[in-house]
């Protein structure tokens, strides 16, 4: 329901906005722009999307249904199932839905774009075979949704590589702080949903395995910024993450030759599943990228900048956030839109500037929300995401407001 009232929104204050410019001050260009939008984002959402994602979603869903069958889904969840069953309590112990989730939030740990998606949808996938409603999100389903749109990752390889492309200074300066930006993010989104949910924060299992994680990052953080270079830095990250990421299927492989699994007729019927779950999801993709294709088109995000700077200006406020603002605009938004403007703003107001520095902060402290809810619950036939979007957007709002505060600690 909600996604729905989102989506007539996007188009109806589109109208209104570009209506106003036309007759008050005689943009005759605005519709051509809205229209244009519209056509662009249909088809960039098939061409550059969908179709791409076809072949991963064939490719990850082949190897899972190998891992699946080799046995090792149950071995995961054998590890995490005390933590697990305590935060998604309606997934029975040993169900194959906590594997699936486990390796789909490794996979956005390590910044595995290509991988994490199709992982994402088949844990989606396997946690809708315990949904009693299935055109109603459930509980568990909501939490795994907004601690994904937290975008909790630990190597922002993707901004650190912008950054040195564009002559930044340092271009891993901003490592700590996007971190730390999307883990209060995950934290936040958790909390929420977790108290919605009735769930018991204070289970000495949720504290032992959360605290262990911070205390992870932390180590992890200390060891890259008082013994790695930069140069090192990048290394490191690009080298582990593609090996645990062809570790996979190896190790899956190996684990199915020992089981005497098929494992080429294991690919073939896990890869048919893909190829159906990306044709499923193209109306709810193109439904909602057009929907934020005009929302962009009739400058509304300008004007909303406009209006944050005038009241942080009567406040006495300083401003120098609000150059960056756009980027957290759109980030629950396009996840391409909010990298393209992290990339102007670097080259307005240069990389090393405070702008440039928060631009990519924001980029890192969370992920599209309302690009996931379209594209996870979509792939299952979700039409009620209750609180969902909510929570997701309460996870990215707490990610900003911890970006700004960083960033003036770090650049202020």
């Amino acid at each position: 329901m909600a996604l729905n009232y989102i989506w007539i929104a996007f188009f109806l204050v589109a109208f209104v906005i570009a209506l106003i410019r036309l007759i008050f001050f005689g943009d005759t260009e605005i519709f051509m722009h809205l229209v244009s939008g519209m056509f662009n984002s249909s088809k960039s959402s098939v061409m550059d999307i969908a179709l791409p994602l076809a072949g991963n979603m064939a490719l990850w869903l082949g190897i899972m249904n190998i891992g699946e069958k080799a046995g090792a889904i149950n071995f995961l969840s054998r590890i995490v199932g005390p933590f697990f069953s305590r935060l998604f309590p309606e997934i029975p112990k040993n169900h194959p839905a906590t594997g699936n989730v486990l390796m789909s939030f490794s996979a956005n740990l390590l910044g595995l774009d290509n991988a994490s998606t199709p992982l994402g949808l088949k844990a989606m996938d396997s946690m809708q075979d315990l949904n009693k409603e299935k055109d109603t999100a459930s509980n568990a389903q909501i939490m795994y949704l907004v601690l994904l749109t937290s975008g909790l990752q630990i190597l922002p390889v993707t901004i650190i590589a912008q950054r040195a492309i564009l002559n930044a200074h340092d271009p891993t300066d901003v490592l700590i702080p996007c971190i730390i930006a999307t883990y209060v993010s995950a934290v936040s989104g958790m909390l929420l949903v977790a108290i919605k949910q009735k769930i018991n924060l204070f289970d000495r299992v949720i504290i032992a395995w959360v605290g262990g994680i911070t205390l992870s990052l932390t180590l992890m953080i200390w060891y890259f910024t008082h013994y790695l270079t930069k140069d090192q830095i990048s290394t490191v990250s690009k080298v582990a993450s593609n090996l645990l990421l062809y570790m996979v299927p190896v190790v899956f492989i190996i684990g199915a030759l020992y089981k005497k699994v098929n494992v080429f007729e294991s690919f073939i019927e896990g890869a048919k599943k893909g190829f159906e779950t990306s044709v499923k999801i193209i109306p709810y993709l193109v439904a909602m990228l057009v929907g934020i294709a005009v929302f962009r088109a009739c400058g509304a995000l300008d004007y909303i900048n406009d209006g944050l700077r005038w009241i942080c200006v009567q406040l006495h406020l300083d401003t120098r956030f609000v150059d960056a603002m756009p980027v957290a605009y759109l980030k629950p938004l396009s996840g391409s839109g909010s990298k393209g403007m992290m990339i102007n703003i670097m080259q307005a107001f240069k990389p090393d500037s405070f702008a440039g520095h928060l631009a990519c902060v924001f980029n890192g402290s969370s992920d599209t929300t309302f690009y996931i809810v379209a594209l996870y619950f979509g792939s299952v036939g979700i039409k009620k995401s209750r609180y969902a979007i909510q929570a997701g957007l309460f996870a990215d709002l707490a990610g900003i407001i911890a970006a700004i505060f960083i960033s003036y600690l770090f650049f202020g």
